[in-house]
């Protein structure tokens, strides 16, 4: 049995070598523009290595070319979770946040973990999330780990923009360690006090490999200063690194004040501050949830449901506001329970639905997927859209998300830097 598995291990490999190497062509019944928001009939993609070489409807088919017929499919860039945690995979049934990190920290090695981010990123690329942000944690530079192992194709998954620890105010996001315990805390969060420790996290968090930095602005019961978070942002920024706020409210403001280049969840935002947000530019990462998720998780008549549908509400009225006012949205799932979903399928579920539910149009949905979330991350000419000198990141789905923007849930192909993930319209 481990000669037959070795020998398709091998198999694959050389299979994705083969591919990536010669010229594939993929002829696409209806191609969504995201620019334009329009849906272009019968167009011709060749792929040359892992990038797109030519978007036309009569691009000539190289001699030797791979032919992928999508003709009855509708194609789209690969779609982008702006708020991951793939090294973390909660149970409902260990009683919340605070028991499960307890119990991750103490219990699960680093190896562990970074063998649980490998299954996670596997599952998240196989629904169609081609790239993520991943925002601590996720131990030690476990997500280092990962992203290496990905790009050194050791293992499959999504491009990966990781932020190492996130930064945080003494405690993290402990509720209460004992003082014999406390060491813990730093395996999950650099704690910071003063300017000094701000500015020295954000380097040490360079120099273990962060592609951005994560702040918890407000911690348990504890929240960064204004000059620590400034002290933070002008770090990150000289050194070409963007920062993500963990925040809501006061903290959002000095987030804002200091420069931040996204607030993650804001789920009770005022109006003043999304027109701030909007004037510079600062994205919101929403991360909500979806009464109807919720509802098929655990019931529409569960108590835990019906008292917190209003609140659902609520927030998603925000997310509508924030259109009108003009910020900058970006898809972020912040899936990190384990639920009777896939990782992957719970993701693009958490990104599209809660705004669906705000009555957000497919279209505004799908670019807060796809162009909108690549320029917060800084990768705008590498994915987004299917344009030439872009990454080949695509997905395929049977029927228009355009008009139903549901069926971005069931992702039918996915091709990534000129590789086959999945293809179910071969089968």
């Amino acid at each position: 049995m481990k000669r037959i598995f070795a020998f398709a291990c091998v198999c694959l490999s050389v299979d994705a070598i083969l591919l990536a190497q010669a010229p594939i062509v993929l002829k696409a019944g209806t191609l969504i523009d995201i620019e334009s928001g329009r849906a272009i009939s019968n167009q011709v993609i060749l792929v040359e290595g892992q990038k797109i070489r030519r978007v036309s409807s009569n691009v000539p088919i190289p001699a030797g070319a791979r032919i992928i017929d999508l003709s009855n499919a509708t194609v789209l860039p690969g779609l982008i979770d702006a708020h991951t945690h793939l090294l973390t995979n909660n149970k409902v049934e260990l009683g919340g946040d605070e028991n499960n990190l307890n119990l991750v920290v103490t219990q699960m090695s680093l190896a562990n973990r970074a063998l649980l981010g490998a299954a996670m990123a596997r599952e998240v690329l196989e629904a169609g999330i081609t790239t993520v942000r991943d925002l601590g944690n996720s131990g030690w530079n476990g997500d280092v780990a990962l992203r290496n192992a990905i790009n050194d194709r050791w293992v499959i998954g999504p491009r990966m923009v990781v932020s190492t620890r996130a930064l945080a105010p003494i405690g993290g996001q402990f509720v209460s360690v004992t003082p014999e315990a406390r060491s813990i805390i730093e395996q999950e969060f650099a704690q910071i006090t003063g300017v000094n420790e701000a500015r020295r996290a954000v380097r040490q968090a360079i120099f273990d490999g962060a592609d951005c930095i994560k702040i918890i602005a407000d911690g348990s019961g504890v929240s960064l200063a204004l000059d620590e978070l400034k002290a933070i942002v002008e770090e990150a920024h000289a050194a070409g690194r963007k920062v993500a706020v963990h925040a809501d409210n006061r903290s959002a403001r000095l987030a804002l004040d200091a420069g931040a280049d996204s607030i993650e969840h804001g789920w009770f935002l005022s109006d003043d501050l999304l027109r701030a947000m909007a004037e510079k530019k600062v994205f919101l990462v929403p991360t909500d949830a979806s009464w109807e998720m919720w509802a098929e998780e655990f019931g529409a008549d569960s108590p835990y449901f019906a008292s917190n549908k209003a609140l659902f509400e609520r927030t998603h009225k925000r997310l509508r506001r924030a259109i009108d006012l003009g910020v900058p949205l970006a898809t972020g799932s912040d899936v990190y329970y384990e639920s009777k979903w896939t990782r992957g399928l719970a993701s693009v579920m958490r990104m599209v639905r809660p705004m669906r539910e705000a009555g957000i149009s497919p279209i505004e949905i799908i670019r807060a997927a796809t162009i909108r979330a690549a320029e917060l991350l800084g990768w705008q000419d590498r994915i987004g859209s299917i344009r030439e000198g872009k990454f080949a990141d695509l997905i395929a789905v049977r029927g228009d998300p355009l008009q139903d923007i549901t069926v971005l849930e069931h992702v039918a192909f996915v091709f990534k830097g000129g590789v086959i993930i999945k293809n179910d319209f071969s089968q």
